[in-house]
């Protein structure tokens, strides 16, 4: 039995922060009702990746929306909007992302719904806080990266801003929503309690970059200063970050420079005996590392630094990393069915509960797949 199971969901919510959040619930066992407008659904459905289609959908929703049924309904019109509040009698969480303002228009606004369903769980995400002067600005991930700070913290110094290339603000800020909810419906089942839980997605990216905003201030505000090359992390010393050998590339993370020279047969690096000049002279050691690393290939420098219990790794691609063993000990991947029977690979939930792993083989639903369904079992009338 999954932890979930009973749980009900409602689910207003579009593209891919909130999504993200109740395809977790689905995964742990909760049964997702996706509210979509006729004829067009998620605007996620609509958004292109890479020029490609999947089963006509978009790659970027398939993945996020699988496990979950869709119900077609115009939250504008009234019949639909009493129809989707029936089902909202009956549920234990309701998630939406409007922008601020939109839900109270639309009449699903928390003090609204905790009347007709006072023991509601009920999750919101928007782009920056329901307050301020940004409340407004409209929520999407890389606008939120820019405006956080993150990306300063990515590639060489003079590089410019570098964003991480995938929808980290969505995808932090969903996760973050998932666990309150789940937090709340502890809450729920001590005390018979409902609650509201908000997060933003600004609030989710700057909360990431905990450690070095703390470093930041502890440091005086001073301006944050990236390194010259082999970047990875601009508040850490050398050896921290990714070289290029013969064949390919090299990630190193934390180790004695002294050490690594000895195990290389670097002897510039045994000049660098105190841990403080890592930072202070990381460019300069770098430099002098990126040089020997290029001189052989990747598995020679691991042959001798991982015996050593230096942490490194060889940096892969999606194919490379594929065909390891170690990957393939996980079952990340998993084959799951859309309703007229296409498949496709996708991920699998990671997460793990008493040994066992939490897969399903339901793909995304087609728009309006389950509407009939659904209205049967609820006893919604469509007049």
């Amino acid at each position: 039995m999954k932890p979930l199971e009973d749980i009900l969901v409602i689910d207003l919510s579009q593209f891919l922060s909130a999504p993200s959040a109740t395809l977790r619930l689905a995964d742990l066992g909760a049964r997702v009702i996706k509210i979509e407008k006729p004829e067009t659904g998620d605007i996620g459905r609509q958004l292109s990746a890479a020029n490609l289609k999947i089963n006509n959908e978009s790659p970027l929703f398939v993945p996020v929306n699988r496990n979950k049924e869709s119900f077609e309904a115009d939250l504008k019109r009234d019949l639909d909007k009493q129809r989707v509040l029936k089902l909202i009698e009956k549920a234990d969480v309701l998630v939406h992302n409007f922008r601020p303002g939109v839900v109270e228009r639309l009449g699903f606004d928390y003090e609204f719904i905790k009347k007709i369903n006072p023991g509601i769980v009920y999750g919101e995400i928007s782009g920056y806080g329901e307050e301020g002067p940004w409340a407004n600005k409209p929520g999407q991930d890389l606008l939120v990266q820019s405006l956080s700070g993150l990306t300063w913290l990515n590639g060489n110094a003079g590089s410019g801003p570098t964003p991480v290339g995938l929808a980290i603000a969505d995808i932090l800020s969903g996760s973050h929503l998932a666990q309150g909810i789940l937090a709340a419906l502890l809450k729920k089942a001590t005390t018979g309690e409902g609650s509201k839980v908000s997060v933003s997605m600004l609030e989710s990216i700057i909360d990431f970059q905990f450690e070095s905003i703390t470093t930041y201030f502890h440091d005086g505000g001073e301006p944050t200063v990236r390194p010259r090359s082999n970047s990875a992390h601009a508040y850490l010393g050398a050896p921290y970050g990714v070289y290029k050998t013969q064949n390919g590339y090299l990630a190193l993370a934390m180790g004695s420079i002294p050490g690594i020279g000895g195990l290389i047969g670097c002897d510039e690096l045994d000049d660098y005996q105190e841990p403080e000049s890592w930072f202070t002279k990381r460019d300069e050691i770098k430099t002098i590392l990126a040089d020997k690393l290029s001189t052989n290939t990747t598995e020679h420098w691991l042959s001798i630094l991982e015996p050593a219990d230096i942490w490194c790794a060889k940096v892969m691609d999606w194919e490379t990393l594929f065909n390891q063993e170690g990957f393939k000990a996980l079952n990340m991947i998993q084959n799951v069915t859309m309703g007229d029977g296409f498949e496709y690979k996708t991920t699998r939930c990671p997460i793990k509960i008493d040994g066992e792993y939490f897969t399903s083989p339901l793909g995304a639903p087609k728009l309006g797949e389950h509407t009939n369904q659904i209205s049967s079992k609820f006893n919604i009338s469509f007049k």
